[in-house]
């Protein structure tokens, strides 16, 4: 008679589970890891992308910032106060100020216009909305010329004067609030609308309730974004407004003139000075999106 030995010695009962896995040969499985390193690709493209702003963006700027502190800091703000950077710096901002309030009015309506209205020929409006991106400045300030200048068409004459300055920075900055209003308008929830009309509420109480409270982030970004844009702009103001000091000269052109006349630390300093503006206006926005985002 044959007798069979249990392989797990006397008196082991087997396991409700069945041998081990490791017993029967299995690959131990690993622990989990409680952070794992970032792959070499990702490692590779961010450095990439970090030499490529380096070199384009941050270099550069920062180049501006030393040559503007050349002299030192007194040097800097008489760069400054002179009369006529003082007058071109004050008319940029508050022409560009004005600009940006518009832009958030009238950009908001063709946004509506476009995602809410249908119309023959509305592609095509759609798409000249980003003729100003696509368009070279002077180019635009050629046409304005054209169209607004002495020999006007349309006999509406504005060239040369301060109302041409802010045609000029309209023209240039139009898409900005239009593109950053559209993609919120198009996702906004018309259910909301339409159960506010049927409690009663009015267009303009619903439109006050309801659809600005979800537009209000991307218009001031728009307007922020817009405000950035005017501050620099050169070619179209250079042409429609002609550039007379004290009167229709914008920063831009007051910085070529300094540059023409071989004075770099100057325009290096008011340059500074469109640059510490530009930076606060983006950091505001980023605050204001942070905050936003959080209250949903």
């Amino acid at each position: 008679m044959t007798t069979t030995t249990d392989p797990a010695g006397p008196g082991t009962e087997p396991g409700p589970s069945g041998p081990s896995p490791l017993d029967a040969g299995a690959t131990p499985v690993a622990a989990p890891r409680g952070r794992r390193r970032a792959p070499v690709g990702t490692a590779l493209s961010l450095g990439t992308a970090v030499l490529y702003l380096s070199l384009i963006v941050l270099i550069p700027l920062a180049a501006v910032v030393w040559r503007s502190t050349e002299g030192g800091w007194d040097t800097f703000w008489r760069a400054v106060q002179t009369p006529d950077a003082w007058a071109a710096l004050k008319l940029t901002v508050g022409a560009s100020l004005i600009v940006a309030l518009i832009n958030v009015v009238m950009g908001t309506v063709i946004a509506w216009v476009l995602e809410r209205d249908h119309f023959f020929g509305k592609g095509i409006v759609d798409t000249l909305i980003d003729l100003p991106f696509a368009l070279p400045t002077i180019v635009a300030g050629l046409v304005l010329l054209a169209l607004y200048g002495t020999n006007s068409p349309l006999g509406i004459n504005i060239a040369y004067t301060r109302l041409s300055v802010g045609v000029a920075l309209l023209f240039v900055t139009l898409p900005f609030v239009v593109r950053t209003v559209q993609p919120v308008l198009r996702e906004l929830d018309k259910d909301m609308e339409q159960a506010a009309y049927s409690l009663g509420a009015s267009p303009f109480t619903t439109f006050r309730r309801i659809i600005l409270p979800n537009l209000a982030p991307a218009m001031i970004s728009g307007a922020g974004l817009a405000f950035t844009r005017a501050i620099a702009e050169y070619g179209s103001t250079n042409l429609l407004t002609g550039s007379i000091p004290f009167e229709t000269q914008v920063s831009a052109v007051n910085i070529f003139g300094r540059i023409e006349s071989d004075d770099t630390t100057s325009a290096a300093a008011i340059s500074t000075v469109l640059l510490i503006v530009a930076f606060i206006v983006l950091i505001a926005l980023d605050l204001f999106q942070r905050w936003s985002a959080r209250r949903g």
